[in-house]
């Protein structure tokens, strides 16, 4: 009984299988657009979510009468799984789309040629976006200490001086009440304090003016 409790807990936590288990409740009471946003939520660009890529295009196919949509999904699922379960009926599905898209064309439908363009385009936008966000970044540099540079009193900041038993946390809440601050005058002193966080009395601190919220 525990065990189950404890994947009980696991599953609920899991945000993923919850916007799945919503999508297929929608699904049921006829909300498919709302069934959509829930599946595209559980969408990660990994191979095993081109079922989920399938279930959306269907909607969009055999519900909402959107095949340019549908195309879409039916394409990522094939890319993402080409060999899966689905991938015949994918290809067969996305003809017949292209058959409907085409007709709606001709007959000078509610889709121009130039708005078809469009979205294409915005499809082809959203996925490069989607590859960039989980393709790795490059570590940043190292920023190295120059003690031997003296750091910038940049506008509006103010000068103190170290005392005895003073910390940056404390400064910091001297100066803007909040000690977490204390980061931001580490950084203004980066080069004196030799991208540490020691202090000693006697050394001249520059405190940077608090940044001022949006209106």
């Amino acid at each position: 009984m525990l065990t189950a409790l404890g994947f009980a807990a696991c599953h609920n936590s899991d945000p993923k299988a919850g916007a799945l288990e919503t999508a297929e409740k929608r699904v049921k009471v006829g909300a498919y657009r709302e069934a959509i946003r829930n599946y595209e939520d559980a969408l990660d660009g990994t191979a095993k979510t081109a079922d989920i890529h399938y279930k959306i295009a269907a909607l969009y196919d055999d519900k909402l009468k959107s095949p340019l949509d549908a195309i879409h999904h039916y394409d990522r699922c094939l890319e993402l799984d080409p060999k899966g379960a689905h991938a015949k009926e994918c290809e067969v599905a996305r003809k017949d789309c292209e058959q409907r898209l085409h007709a709606i064309m001709n007959k000078g439908g509610f889709m121009t040629p130039a708005e078809a363009v469009r979205l294409r385009n915005e499809n082809e936008s959203l996925r490069k976006i989607i590859n960039d966000l989980r393709s790795p970044k490059p570590p940043e540099a190292a920023r190295i200490a120059d003690p031997a540079k003296k750091d910038k009193l940049p506008p509006g900041a103010k000068s103190y001086t170290v005392e005895a038993g003073d910390t940056l946390a404390a400064i910091a809440y001297k100066f803007y009440k909040n000690r977490s601050m204390a980061s931001q005058i580490k950084d203004a002193n980066f080069n004196q304090l030799g991208g540490k966080d020691a202090i000693k009395p006697g050394q001249v601190l520059i405190i940077p003016e608090r940044a001022k919220k949006p209106r």
